[in-house]
């Protein structure tokens, strides 16, 4: 899973960056900061996981992650080359998700790329230029299926279409997420171009200190301006968020959220939102020598959730013993649970549920 921090220059997306992956992105307050994209690779926050280690007591527990990507700063005319334009249009189609980083705050020393504060204005900056990036891709797509369409051929009838309403969409100004398609037009379609403006959203409204517990006027703006988008929005102080992952002790972190107003650290509730935003969710598998999370889409199969552990496991699936979470914790550990028979013995239908927790039987 890759996740790409996007925005303006100047906004916090390498400050977000280095308070999310404790990794070292270069920071300054000056546009292009970022030119090649910092990668960093986060922990999913997920208290689950430390219950079941207490109960298990392994050698080791491994946590589910989520790849974050730091990319490089756009601005106007990025869809023709301007500024870091190409590199960073190349870099954000290979992401998942988009992490939109918006200034939400007043702040006379730190610079603005256009000299002002205006959130929905530097969000439609965005946007346009993803839009017209996207554009092409489709008009290029579209000549090839007219073509195909003249000859008669019925799918590639059915393809002119789809591509016909993401075009005029896209010409109004709509990002592909935002445009009516049918579920069959979407996933056989447009899905498979990979359009950087159908990619999932979550908007990061960088806030200053005083607002982090409750947002400003300028968060409240961005929900109204993103409410047809189905896309998460979260306030953040980015810059105090930094200073709080600077801190190595639990206490004076908690002392410093407490102050805030906050009951944990932004970076957790966006790690979680993102996690989220991609439609995934986390199985666990518990034994001596390893406690570990698993990702898997939600909606996954017992094969497929155990062919994210080794493709061997899916290819000779032979059954799944499930635990629900839940059912762990009460009784304490595997043996307990199987003699109160709350292990369940499924098949390949078996969808997995979040927080299972699963032992694979299988044969190559």
């Amino acid at each position: 899973m890759k996740a790409g921090i996007v925005g303006l220059p100047n906004v916090g997306k390498s400050t977000l960056f280095n308070c999310l992956s404790n990794a070292r992105a270069q920071s300054a307050n000056f546009p292009f900061c970022t030119i090649e994209p910092n990668v960093g690779v986060v922990n999913v926050p997920d208290n689950r996981l430390l219950k079941l280690e207490e109960l298990v007591n392994p050698q080791r527990v491994v946590p589910a992650t989520v790849e974050i990507v730091d990319i490089a700063g756009l601005v106007k005319g990025a869809s023709k080359g301007e500024g870091l334009g190409n590199q960073f249009l190349g870099n954000i189609r290979e992401t998942d998700a988009i992490i939109h980083v918006l200034r939400c705050f007043d702040n006379d020393n730190v610079v603005h790329v256009d000299g002002r504060v205006d959130p929905i204005s530097d969000k439609e900056t965005i946007d346009i230029e993803l839009q017209l990036k996207d554009l092409e891709t489709v008009e290029k797509r579209l000549e090839k299926a007219t073509r195909a369409a003249r000859t008669g051929d019925k799918e590639a009838l059915k393809e002119k279409e789809a591509l016909e309403i993401v075009k005029s969409g896209l010409e109004s100004g709509i990002s592909v997420r935002a445009i009516e398609l049918t579920p069959s037009q979407r996933e056989e379609f447009i899905a498979p171009i990979q359009l950087i403006t159908d990619k999932p959203v979550m908007y990061v409204c960088n806030v200053d200190e005083s607002s982090a517990a409750s947002g400003n006027a300028y968060v409240e703006q961005v929900r109204e301006a993103v409410k047809h988008e189905d896309a998460e929005v979260i306030s953040l102080a980015v810059a105090t968020e930094a200073d709080i992952a600077e801190l190595d002790d639990y206490e004076e972190r908690q002392i410093f959220l407490d102050d805030l107003g906050l009951e944990e650290a932004g970076s957790s509730r966006l790690i979680r939102s993102a996690y989220k935003l991609l439609k995934r969710q986390t199985y666990f598998t518990a034994g001596e020598k390893e406690v570990r999370a698993w990702t898997i889409p939600v909606g996954a199969s017992a094969p497929q959730a155990a062919g994210v552990i080794h493709t061997d496991f899916e290819k000779g699936f032979i059954r799944a013993e499930v635990i629900g979470y839940d059912d762990y914790v009460q009784f304490g550990s595997e043996a307990k649970v199987r003699e109160a028979g709350k292990l369940s013995v499924e098949g390949k239908d078996y969808i997995v549920q979040d927080g299972d927790v699963v032992h694979f039987r299988f044969n190559v």
